[in-house]
This record gives structure tokens, sequence and C-alpha cells, in this order.
């Protein structure tokens, strides 16, 4: 993509101005996911409101989002759909998401989604800043991800949700069964989290020996966190942390629970195979021979816990893994006798 010319102004607006059929909303989303970059540094969060200028190159990452965007479904239907409610009020919701149930329409989805649901339980009474295909959603959980989700139902909730999200001072925990037996009760990983060229769908963690690896092939020296904060942006990467506890153990698998501290697309299900312990049923980072693949990841999003930006006091709520999963465990227990 070549120079851009005219005065300065915020980047979404300019790449809306090129590409028309994607939204500005659509745009800060995807600066972001670091699908942009900008003089060769790839965007992040922060750069939703990037003011560029005639020096600045701006190149797409990844070319293919135009055309999957313009493949994607129209205005969004109310659909009735049986939703988990597991709190609301004239602000916001707490929904409980069931495995199986894509949270927002996007190309190839052709299924109801959670946000048809919310549409036609909420009717105009919701947040738009994430675009027609997506009200309320102020953040997501995979398809095959059980569990807890929070819905604003005005832009200003909304901002204030996501600030909560971009400060870490959101509680998100996860169970997940994955496979093998950990020697140690608790462990933390810090792998950065990249888009894995490859594959668009894939995500992939920088491990101490990719790191250096692509250390050596810059031929760069990180002495300084922010020297190492730079490096892992300029190679398109976003810094991740997740914690973990073993609660159980069986013959070949582990149940644990997992804390997020980033919330990066597929986080946990990366982290974890990335230290050789991938989620059971994971079809995309799992185990390619196992009896367990058929159901899809065994991860489910059990606490969610921030602070109500109106009433300003701090709401935690928890809801205990679907009946499948545990059905699941019981299997696994029963196997392992």
């Amino acid at each position: 993509m070549k120079d851009h010319e005219g005065d300065p102004m915020r980047l979404d607006v300019k790449l809306a101005q090129m590409f028309p059929t994607i939204s500005r909303n659509r745009w800060q989303r995807f600066i972001s996911e670091g699908v942009v970059s900008v003089n060769g540094c790839p965007t992040t969060d922060k750069d939703r409101k990037l003011i560029i200028t005639d020096s600045d190159k701006i190149i797409l990452l990844d070319k293919n989002i135009v055309k999957n965007v313009d493949n994607e479904v129209g205005l969004l239907e109310p659909i009735k759909l049986d939703l988990d409610i597991i709190y609301e009020d004239e602000y916001l919701m707490v929904v409980n998401k069931p495995r199986g149930l894509v949270v927002h329409p996007g190309a190839g989805t052709s299924e109801p989604t959670l946000a048809n649901g919310i549409l036609y339980h909420c009717g105009d009474n919701l947040s738009d800043l994430g675009g027609n295909d997506r009200p309320g959603i102020v953040h997501r959980i995979d398809k095959d991800t059980s569990g807890l989700l929070m819905i604003a139902k005005t832009n200003s909730i909304h901002e204030a949700l996501k600030k909560q999200l971009s400060n870490h001072s959101i509680s998100r925990v996860y169970i997940a069964l994955v496979h093998g037996k950990f020697n140690e009760k608790t462990g933390y990983i810090d792998y950065p989290i990249m888009r894995d060229h490859k594959n668009r769908i894939k995500k992939i963690a920088l491990d101490r020996n990719k790191q250096q690896y692509l250390l050596k092939c810059r031929n760069e020296n990180v002495s300084s966190i922010t020297e190492y904060s730079n490096f892992i942006k300029s190679v398109g990467a976003r810094e991740a942390y997740t914690s973990y506890e073993v609660m159980s153990s069986f013959k070949d698998f582990s149940l644990l629970r997992c804390r997020l501290k980033t919330g990066r697309t597929h986080q946990i299900r990366v982290h974890m195979a990335s230290i050789g312990h991938p989620i059971v049923g994971d079809p995309l980072y799992g185990l390619k021979k196992t009896p367990w693949r058929e159901d899809g990841q065994m991860l489910h999003a059990a606490l969610l816990g921030f602070i109500h930006p109106i009433r300003e006091e701090f709401l935690e709520f928890s809801v205990s893994p679907p009946e499948d999963f545990q059905a699941k465990i019981s299997k696994i227990i029963n196997r392992s006798k």
C-alpha cells in the first residue's frame, strides 16, 4: 500500500476512507488485533485512536480481511434464544454462553449467534461501538468455550468496561481440562502471542527459544523492559500472561483453574499447548490422535469480576461447567481407574 496523502487524521478514519465497505468500528478492532502495520510496526489496542501524518506508511498484514468482511452477513436479525442471563440491570448484562454457540456473526457463520439473541432480548437498548454485527458485545469467547460474558447496553458502559479490560483489572478465571500431569501445583506463562502467518486462524506463542531465535535473526540485544516491549511489537506479537493452578490430577490428564491477566485471542489454548499440555478436545492446538477430539475444547469461563461503571461496586459472578463438560471428566476418571 502506498504512502497516503492529505492532512493528519486518525488511522481508523483513513482506513475507512480507503475501504468504505468496512466501518470505522471494524477497523478499530482490526487495529487492536495487530492486522495493520504503521511504519513497519504492527498496531496494538493503544493505537485505536492513533493520529497519522503524511510521512507514515500503512500496510495490511492480512490482505484477506477486506475480502472476508465483504462476504460477511449484513444487518443482524433479532432471534429469540434461550439466554442464560446471570445478571441484568439497565446498564449491562452478564450471560452464560453455552458451548457450540458463536458469539457474533462472521465470515462463514450461518447459524444464530449470541448477538442475535441479545438483540432480540434488549432491542435497541444496546451499545453499538462494536458495529451492527456485535451489539453490546464487549469481549468474546470461542464457539466451543462455554461461560460468562459481559454485555453493554450503552456506549459509555461499553467504553468503561473495555477500559477495565485494557487495564487488566477484570477478573477472569477459566476451568480447563488438559493433557498430561504437572510436577508443580501452580504455574505462570508469559509467552507473547502473535498471528501464525502460515494459518490465519491460528496463533502462536513465542516461547523462550522462539524469542532467542528471532533476536538472533534480527541481530538485536534486549537489555531493558522497554526494549523488550518494542521488540515484541516489532515482530507482530502481543504480551500475554496466564497463571494456572492444578485442581485435580488423573492418570493422563489435569483439571486446571486458569486466570487471565491479558485476554488475547485463543490465549489459554495457545499457552497450554506451548508448554506441552494442550486442552483436551482442542481441534486447532490439541493432540491429533485422541478419542476426545470430537466434542471441542474442554474450556469454560467460570468466573467474571468487574467494577460496575455506574454503581462503582465490584461485581463477581461464577458458574459451574456445563453438564457435558462434567460428563467427559467422569468418563476420563472411569478410564483412568
